[in-house]
């Protein structure tokens, strides 16, 4: 065997692979060995043994396709003949148009235009133009990625696979409305479970978004802030943003009243790390306190919970919380209409009763 990068070999076959395609899983294989595995029964990925998806998409790594026909062209499999003349004289046509307008602005235009603009962009490769741009803090290609992450489950994926994570947090590193759209274009693409991993993994999209949720203007945190909702719905992802000092910032965001940012302390409050940095922010309680007693039902749902989980960490907590007024609060609470809300100022009225 020639010594080529293992990221070149199908896990299957072990050979260089022509036609390489992402699994919901995030692991790439040769299609046709991929295919005869999912057509043998198999419902797991063949890297992870973890269960797949009914019927899941094979997403084309055009990233890797790409880099294995610059290195070694005769690996990669010419295209496969389309069906027709007619057909085959409309892609060509599409191809050739798309190429020939590959600015950021012809771009966007067909990104606005509907799925099969987007569709276009994504297949023609030219995906790879508007990261480059939006890196370098071109606030239209950051745009234009934002309405590409909007195009379904496979495109999301196939985008991080080219390198969208990379390009997306040096946006949000400039700030301004391109960090916005960059933190948008994030949210979009953790909503993919898979993705959540990948982006929340990178060693700079979590501290780059605390950063801009602590020093950006109003848009850029609550973008921001989203995002790290998003992401932190995964617990991995929680100790990280938690090292990264996001607690105090998102207590510092939920103070001038961001519903947002308390939804995200109550994810930060399921695991311990998060708990015990809650516990150490200066005047914590009484941020919690206020969101509880004006806060939206969603922000005074998760107020109660979070402020639950550091009164039963610190007794010092859970008395100033009764002096702050939160016992009181939780006897008019705990016939609220909305059960989550009554359940939490119950919870919470029972730990500050055995402090």
């Amino acid at each position: 065997m020639e010594a080529w990068p293992d990221d070149f070999r199908c896990p299957i076959t072990l050979e260089v692979m022509t036609d390489p395609v992402i699994l919901p899983s995030g692991h790439t294989f040769e299609r046709r060995s991929i295919q005869r595995w999912l057509d043998g029964g198999h419902l797991t990925c063949p890297v992870t043994n973890l269960p797949l998806p009914p019927s899941p998409p094979l997403i084309p790594n055009h990233a890797l396709r790409r880099l294995i026909a610059a290195v070694a062209p005769s690996a990669v499999a010419a295209p496969v003949p389309s069906e027709g003349p007619a057909q085959g004289r409309q892609e060509a046509a599409a191809a050739e148009a798309v190429q020939s307008s590959s600015s950021v602005p012809a771009l966007l235009r067909l990104a606005k235009s509907g799925a099969a603009g987007r569709r276009e962009v994504l297949e023609s490769g030219n995906a790879a133009v508007l990261l480059r741009h939006a890196a370098a803090g071109d606030e239209a290609a950051a745009r234009a990625l934002l309405l590409l992450t909007l195009d379904g489950d496979d495109a999301r994926v196939g985008l991080v696979a080219d390198g969208a994570v990379d390009a997306l947090s040096a946006a949000v590193r400039r700030g301004g409305a391109v960090a916005a759209l960059a933190a948008t274009a994030l949210t979009s693409l953790a909503t993919v479970d898979v993705n959540k991993c990948s982006i929340g993994a990178h060693p700079s999209v979590i501290p780059e978004l605390v950063g801009l949720l602590r020093c950006g203007g109003p848009r850029e945190r609550r973008e921001a802030a989203t995002a790290l909702y998003e992401l932190c719905k995964l617990p991995e992802n929680r100790r990280r943003a938690v090292r990264e000092g996001a607690a105090p910032t998102l207590a510092d965001f939920a103070a001038v009243g961001s519903a947002r940012a308390v939804e995200v302390l109550g994810l930060l409050a399921k695991c311990r790390e998060g708990r015990q940095q809650l516990c150490k922010i200066p005047g914590i309680v009484s941020v919690l306190s206020g969101v509880a007693g004006s806060g939206n039902s969603r922000a005074i749902e998760q107020a109660l919970l979070v402020l639950n989980w550091i009164c039963s960490e610190s007794n010092e907590l859970a008395l100033e919380a009764t002096k702050l007024g939160a016992f009181k609060l939780c006897e008019t609470l705990v016939n609220d209409d909305n059960c989550k809300i009554a359940k939490n100022a119950v919870e919470l009225a029972r730990t500050l009763e055995t402090a």
